[in-house]
C-alpha cells in the first residue's frame, strides 16, 4: 500500500527498483516518460495496441526518433528494467503505478477521449487496492475527476483516494529534448484527487525530476496549468502573425522589429509563420473553449488567436499567387520546403503544410512537390497525389516558386542568391528565415516583396 509509506520509503523503493510501473501509450510522450522512470530505478512495462511498436521495444529498438531514447532503451531492455506488451490488463495487475500517456486529440472539433477510455478500462481490469494511477496526457479541465475517476470506480467498485490513488501530472516536453525536459529541465507539476494521492505521486516524481515538483491545489489546477502553457503560445504566435502582416504591408521587416522589441524584458514576441501544428498548441485552445462553452463563457481572445493561426496557410497561399502573377506564370511549379510541423523534427501531425497544399490546390495550382529531410513517406500527401521527396537539389532546380513552410536548419543554410543568379525564381518565406536571397523575387510572412532582377 503506497499510501502507508513515508516519502523517504517511497523514494528508496523506487531507487532500489522495487516499484513497478506500467505506461499506457508508447508514443513520443510515453516512451521518454517510461525511460525516465526506469532511469530513476523503476521496473517498467510499456503498453500499446500496436504490435510492431511493442516488438521493436522488446528488441531494444526505438520506434521514435528522439535524442537519448535509443541509448537508454537499449540499456534498460538489456538490464530487464523495460519491456512492452499489448496486454494492458496484465500490465496493470503486475504494477503498483500506472501512467497514462495516450494522445487526447480532437474529433469533429471536439475533445476525443476514446483512447483514454480504452486505457482506463485496461487499467481497471488489473487495478489493486493501494495502486497509484497517474494521468499525464493533456486533457480538458475536469477529465481526471469527471471521466477517468468515474470509469475506474465504476469498473472496480473501489473509491479513489480511499482504495486507490489518482493523480494528474502533465507531460512538459518538447520533441527533440523529451528526456532532458523530464529529467533535467523543468519541475514536475502534480495535482492529486486528494492529499494522499498528491503526496505519493509527488514523492515519486521528486526522484525522477531533478528540478523537483510543484504541487498544485487540485488535479484540475494541474490540468488547467498545462493548457495555459500552450494557449499562451498560440495567442502570442497569433499576435506575431498579425503584426507581421502589417509590417509587410508597411514595407517593414518584422524580424527587425521583433528583435528590437524583445530587448525589453517584458516583451516576448514569438515568430510568425505558415501556421501552428503538432498535437499540442492547436489542440489546447479547443479544450479550453469547449469547457468554457459548457459553462456559458466565451473565450474571445483565444478564439480569435486560433482563427488567425488557422488562416495562415491561406494567407501564405495568396502570397504564392501574388508572386506567380508578378512572374507572369499561370501554372508555376511550386516547391514547398518542409512537412514537419516544427524544424528539425520528423513529426508531421497537424502540420500547416497540409493546409497550405490544400489552399494552393483551391487556387488552381497542381504542380506541387513537398520536400522534407526527415520524413520519407506520408499517406496524406499520397492521397492528395502530391509528391514527397528528400532530394532538396531536385526541388530547388525544378521549382519556379519555393515556399519555406518549416524552419528546418538545412533550409537556413541554402544560398538562394546563387540559385537566383542561374535562373528566375520566387521565394515565399513562410518562416522569415532566409537572408541570402539577393536577386530573387522574395516575400516573407513579415517581410515585404523585393523584386531585384525580376525582369
Amino acid at each position: 500500500m503506497l499510501a502507508e509509506l513515508g516519502d523517504k520509503e517511497l523514494k528508496d523503493l523506487l531507487s532500489k527498483g522495487e516499484i513497478k510501473a506500467s505506461f499506457f501509450g508508447l508514443g513520443r510522450v510515453g516512451i521518454p516518460s517510461m525511460l525516465a522512470w526506469a532511469n530513476a530505478g523503476a521496473k517498467c512495462i510499456g503498453v500499446d495496441v500496436r504490435k510492431d511498436v511493442v516488438m521493436k521495444i522488446n528488441n531494444g529498438e526505438s520506434p521514435i526518433n528522439e535524442p537519448m531514447v535509443q541509448e537508454w532503451l537499449s540499456k534498460f531492455v538489456r538490464d530487464g528494467r523495460v519491456r512492452a506488451t499489448t496486454d494492458g490488463a496484465s500490465a496493470s495487475r503486475e504494477t503498483e503505478v500506472k501512467v497514462i500517456t495516450v494522445p487526447v486529440t480532437l474529433l469533429n472539433g471536439k475533445p476525443d477521449l476514446s483512447a483514454l477510455e480504452k486505457a482506463a478500462l485496461s487499467i481497471a481490469a488489473g487495478l489493486k487496492r493501494g495502486d497509484l494511477v497517474i494521468l499525464e496526457s493533456s486533457v480538458p479541465p475536469g477529465t481526471t475527476r469527471g471521466f477517468l475517476k468515474r470509469i475506474l470506480e465504476e469498473k472496480t467498485g473501489m473509491r479513489a483516494e480511499d482504495d486507490f490513488l489518482l493523480a494528474y501530472s502533465p507531460e512538459r516536453i518538447a520533441e527533440g529534448r523529451a528526456i532532458m525536459d523530464i529529467v533535467e529541465n523543468y519541475p514536475k507539476i502534480v495535482g492529486g484527487i486528494g492529499p494522499k494521492s498528491l503526496r505519493v505521486a509527488s514523492a515519486l516524481y521528486e526522484v525522477i525530476a531533478k528540478k523537483g515538483v510543484k504541487r498544485m491545489s487540485s488535479e484540475m489546477a494541474a490540468e488547467f496549468e498545462k493548457l495555459a502553457e500552450g494557449v499562451y503560445r498560440d495567442v502570442n504566435i497569433a499576435l506575431a502573425n498579425e503584426l507581421a502582416e502589417l509590417c509587410r504591408e508597411l514595407g517593414l521587416d518584422f524580424e527587425e522589429i521583433r528583435d528590437a522589441a524583445n530587448s525589453q524584458p517584458y516583451s516576448h514576441l514569438h515568430k510568425p509563420g505558415t501556421g501552428v501544428g503538432g498535437l499540442c498548441i492547436p489542440v489546447y485552445p479547443v479544450f479550453l473553449m469547449d469547457k468554457a462553452s459548457s459553462l456559458g463563457i466565451k473565450l474571445s481572445l483565444i478564439e480569435t488567436a486560433r482563427r488567425i493561426n488557422r488562416d495562415m496557410p491561406s494567407k501564405v497561399a495568396l502570397l504564392v499567387r501574388e508572386a506567380a502573377e508578378l512572374m507572369k506564370l499561370s501554372y508555376p511549379n511550386i516547391g514547398i520546403l518542409g512537412l514537419a510541423f516544427r524544424g528539425d523534427l520528423d513529426d508531421p501531425r497537424l502540420s500547416p503544410t497540409y493546409d497550405l497544399v490544400l489552399e494552393l490546390m483551391k487556387l488552381g495550382y497542381k504542380s506541387i512537390i513537398v520536400h522534407d529531410p526527415f520524413i520519407r513517406e506520408d499517406d496524406t500527401l499520397n492521397n492528395l497525389k502530391v509528391k514527397l521527396t528528400s532530394d532538396l537539389e531536385d526541388v530547388l532546380m525544378w521549382a519556379d516558386i519555393i515556399v519555406i513552410s518549416t524552419d528546418h536548419s538545412v533550409y537556413k543554410k541554402i544560398d538562394f542568391s546563387k540559385l537566383c543568379e542561374k535562373r528566375r525564381i520566387a521565394l515565399v518565406d513562410g518562416r522569415d528565415i532566409i537572408e541570402n536571397r539577393a536577386g530573387c523575387l522574395y516575400v516573407g510572412v513579415g517581410r515585404p516583396f523585393s523584386m531585384n532582377k525580376l525582369s
